[in-house]
């Protein structure tokens, strides 16, 4: 049985799609649904359940012996929510019951980090989850610090040898893209959100630079495929040796241009771009690069080839975007 938190979200309900592609047990998946589309995400899967968030440690409890995995994808991801005391309870708290509860039931742990932890990037994007490491990273906004501080703990009670579960990983992930993040509106990726106007042959709306060294359009980010995030995770399960903080990006950092560029040429199209100022809320906090070291993750064994931009925002528009049906 797999426990899947945040598993009708965005990178959760991918990974339910790729445990159920595998035939390996039963799916749990543990969300809210809302009253939205959300539950578009989970809609084709064969699910043994879907339980409320606040009911997991009951579930847990009842079906200890039959839990092989907790894939803890669960979060409050928004980079503008400013309610601090439900970051820390989401982010913090949780994984941190959760972290205590696979130790005491020897029930392996994989979750979300993410690449807000390295904030503006001035001390690098080396996943160095050791304690001096992870304590010289500056987060710029409170969701970023909350997976920061989390990442904190795991790493003092791992240096002060505290029990902790047969296998556990974490995953910085990058800017993740692909099918079924739909419902999460302007924290969309920008693919999701250039493709209507693609379609239309219209042209699309990207920030401009307010820092000297990047022109507009050229701010740089590491885009990475959601397959390629899901192939991690299936490889964690296939290895459960293999323990550690892990970057998931691609290594190499790509432009928006080059991101926008991408979707209307997948659709045969050329693309135009209008830039507009980056709002005065966000600029300050706004990253201007990022690209993930991929260095520990490799000389751990993954050693499967990542989607290029190119292939990856085609498969994206192709298989998902421009069709009748873009759920997975």
């Amino acid at each position: 049985m797999f426990v899947v938190t945040g598993g009708a979200g965005f990178i959760g309900s991918n990974i339910v799609w790729a445990l159920e592609n595998a035939g390996l047990g039963k799916i749990i998946v543990c969300d809210h649904l809302g009253d939205e589309n959300k539950w578009l995400n989970v809609a084709k899967r064969e699910l043994a359940d879907v339980i409320a968030p606040e009911d997991l440690f009951d579930f847990l409890e009842l079906n200890a012996s039959n839990v092989e995995a907790v894939i803890h994808m669960g979060a409050i991801s928004s980079t503008t929510e400013t309610d601090a005391d439900l970051i820390i309870d989401n982010n913090f708290r949780l994984p941190m019951d959760l972290w205590h509860w696979c130790t005491q039931h020897q029930v392996r742990l994989i979750y979300a980090s993410s690449a807000a932890t390295y904030g503006d990037g001035g001390e690098g994007f080396d996943d160095d989850g050791s304690v001096d490491g992870l304590a010289k990273l500056k987060p710029l906004n409170t969701y970023g610090w909350s997976k920061n501080l989390f990442d904190r703990r795991v790493a003092r009670m791992l240096a002060d040898n505290e029990p902790r579960p047969p296998q556990w990983a974490g995953l910085k992930f990058f800017n993740v893209y692909g099918p079924n993040e739909y419902h999460k509106d302007r924290m969309r990726s920008v693919v999701s959100q250039v493709f209507p106007n693609a379609a239309d042959s219209a042209p699309s709306t990207l920030f401009k630079s307010h820092h000297p060294d990047y022109a507009d359009g050229g701010q740089l980010r590491d885009f990475i495929w959601v397959g390629d995030c899901i192939d991690v995770v299936m490889w964690l399960l296939d290895s459960p040796d293999v323990n550690g903080l892990f970057n998931c990006g691609t290594g190499k950092a790509r432009s928006f241009e080059d991101l926008t560029k991408a979707v209307y040429a997948a659709m045969g199209k050329e693309a135009e771009i209008n830039y507009i100022d980056t709002p005065v809320e966000i600029r300050a906090k706004y990253q201007y690069f990022t690209e993930a070291k991929m260095d520990r993750i490799r000389a751990a064994g993954y050693d499967k080839p990542l989607t290029s931009l190119e292939d990856g925002v085609a498969l994206y528009v192709n298989d998902f975007l421009n069709t009748d049906d873009p759920y997975r």
